[in-house]
């Protein structure tokens, strides 16, 4: 599912235009954009938190030429479900 088949099923079942919907999913996207930003965890309520994680610097290696390049640190947005989304996948 991409987020232009998200937005046609959130229209079904809202029963709202698919234009308000897309506009309805990209604004969640953005506010969950903005809030990791700022430093924020983003937690659903039966759903999942959404979080940022420390990624350390390291050495890895060129796959070509088979010479070391220093990776930089970097962020990296994280997901854990919760239970009711574990709940009901099982």
């Amino acid at each position: 599912m991409n987020k232009n088949d998200l937005a046609a099923k959130v229209a079904d079942a809202a029963g709202i235009s698919k234009a308000d919907a897309g506009r309805a999913v990209d604004a969640v996207f953005d506010c969950i954009t903005a809030s990791l930003k700022g430093g924020q965890e983003v937690r659903i309520f039966g759903f999942g938190t959404f979080h940022v994680a420390q990624r350390a610097a390291m050495m890895g290696r060129n796959p070509a030429t088979q010479e070391p390049i220093q990776i930089p640190a970097s962020k990296q947005a994280k997901f854990k479900a919760g239970k009711g989304l574990k709940d009901s996948l099982n």
